[in-house]
């Protein structure tokens, strides 16, 4: 068996919200999708947003992409 030190990664875009704040948000985010997808390895903040109500910030809203090893055969 041969050791590889080159990795190969697959790239997905998810949405978290948290009323929290951004970095619960992003913890949100990269939790559930790692009940579904194993060997995440990093993720890259791509847009920040957020709902209001009344005047108040009442979720706020992050876009990700999280990188993850792909498995070799």
């Amino acid at each position: 068996m041969h050791e590889h030190n080159e990795h190969v990664y697959k790239i997905i875009e998810v949405v978290g919200s948290s009323r929290e704040g951004i970095e619960d948000a992003v913890r949100n985010a990269v939790s559930r999708t790692s009940e579904s997808i194993r060997e995440l390895r990093w993720f890259k903040l791509e847009d920040v947003r957020g709902q209001l109500k009344e005047g108040k910030v009442e979720y706020w809203q992050v876009s990700l992409r999280i990188g993850f090893n792909v498995e070799g055969g």
